[in-house]
């Protein structure tokens, strides 16, 4: 059975890339310095995600949505974020949004849909 989805997974990996790709969506503008706020905003973000997970992509196209250059950290073959995630988030679980407050303090936070709730409500 292990082996039948990690069969199914390779064989959609080029599919997932390509529609992750195309399906890109144009990002909205600001002014100069709207974009820059958002921007130093964006600098205490990082995402943890799969290139090839469906909810990564998503999560992912709302940030271009958004215009939101949020740092990306690859938990699936990069082993430093893979162990960072588990260690601090508490599990290995993409896509999961990183927040470090102005204070420092790092709330981690996983699921699409409230990533993407999250994103909208700050940034839209």
């Amino acid at each position: 059975m292990k082996l039948f989805f990690r069969t199914l997974r390779m064989a959609l990996t080029p599919f997932m890339l390509l529609w992750a790709g195309l399906a890109t969506p144009k990002g909205i503008s600001r002014d100069a310095d709207a974009q820059r706020k958002i921007d130093q905003q964006c600098s205490r973000l990082a995402l943890y995600h799969f290139k090839t997970c469906p909810f990564c992509i998503k999560v992912r196209h709302e940030m271009a949505r958004l215009s939101l250059p949020i740092a990306l950290r690859d938990a699936q073959h990069d082993e430093n974020h893979r162990s960072e995630l588990l260690k601090e988030g508490g599990k290995v679980q993409a896509p999961c949004l990183r927040i470090t407050d102005e204070t420092g303090k790092v709330n981690w936070l996983y699921e699409s849909g409230d990533i993407i709730k999250y994103l909208q409500q700050r940034f839209a």
